[in-house]
């Protein structure tokens, strides 16, 4: 009897963390739906959205936890993206302020079928002879604590970041042609498709762009194989665009390069809501194939770039 209570309140945490992190994305995509600007967008400053960082381990958040401690920053205007949980602010002698929100972050417990718990991040499905459940935590930004020097971030001067950008892409492999007045991935001819360099804004603007339409091209059978359709049925097609609009957001914060809202993604916006309101699991696929997409693009670049360096060695 024991058990079975511990099993049900185990499972109604799980949903209430599910449905604490849908609701503070979604209260974050309708805040910023008149303007089209989203949480993965860059502030008003125009810089760069900068990936959240975890104060004790000094890696970045992945997946959910990076879209939601976005939403949470541009909700409540932080500019620090570092964070941690109570505890940890301790730990370094932080102290977080009285009367401050907590924001919610997840971390994925993979069950084997021996009952075993390990450590995982950003799964949300079953994968092979392993179960993976939600365990939710609460984190707190700098800019809610006292006693913290709060770090310098680093940005590359944007000639840099451009230069940087076209040497990543240029890595990855995909062919791009240009030409018309239209950015889109074409599945039958495993092409992106985008208007000439000069149609663009800058060069910035130009990649961002790129970012999102490589996302798609992920989606491949011989690459991501994702497939959208069992999971979502009639949205898969928006759950498709909001998972390239993650992981052109991801890319881009890697690269340091700004993410500005798109007017011809706004028929989206509606569309995303409806999924994320109807589904409080849907923000973790969508997000974690967004993740996987990213960790496939970089991949194919640090292999490009190991292959030219041995092939430079010989």
């Amino acid at each position: 009897m024991d058990q079975t209570i511990t099993e049900r309140t185990e499972a109604q945490s799980r949903a209430d963390i599910y449905r604490r992190i849908t609701d503070s994305i979604v209260a974050s995509i309708e805040a910023g739906a008149g303007a089209w600007r989203m949480p993965w967008h860059s502030g008003a400053d125009g810089a760069a959205p900068l990936l959240p960082v975890n104060l004790a381990t000094g890696r970045t958040y992945r997946g959910v936890n990076t879209v939601v401690l976005w939403a949470s920053g541009q909700a409540r205007s932080y500019g620090s993206a570092v964070w941690g949980t109570y505890r940890q602010w301790q730990e370094r002698g932080a102290q977080v302020r009285k009367g401050e929100q907590a924001s919610p972050v997840v971390f994925w417990k993979a069950m084997d079928r021996s009952g075993a718990e390990a450590g995982s991040e950003e799964q949300e499905d079953a994968r092979g002879s392993r179960r993976f459940v939600a365990r939710g935590y609460s984190v707190f930004n700098a800019d809610q604590v006292d006693g913290f020097e709060q770090p310098t971030p680093v940005l590359l001067p944007e000639t840099q970041r451009i230069e940087r950008a076209e040497l990543f892409f240029d890595g990855v492999g995909v062919v791009v042609r240009h030409g018309g007045n239209r950015a889109f991935y074409r599945p039958v001819q495993d092409c992106i498709q985008m208007p000439p360099f000069a149609a663009f804004a800058d060069a910035l603007s130009y990649y961002a762009v790129l970012a999102h339409e490589v996302t798609h091209w992920t989606a491949h059978a011989s690459r991501c194989a994702r497939d959208l359709g069992s999971r979502f049925g009639d949205e898969s097609y928006a759950a498709e665009e909001l998972v390239a609009e993650l992981g052109a957001a991801f890319l881009c914060a890697d690269l340091g390069l700004a993410v500005t809202p798109r007017p011809d993604h706004a028929a989206y916006v509606q569309s995303w809501l409806k999924v994320l309101r109807g589904d409080t699991r849907a923000i973790f696929t969508a997000a974690a194939k967004a993740q996987a997409a990213a960790d496939f693009i970089h991949g194919r670049v640090d292999l490009a770039r190991r292959v030219e360096a041995d092939g430079a060695s010989t």
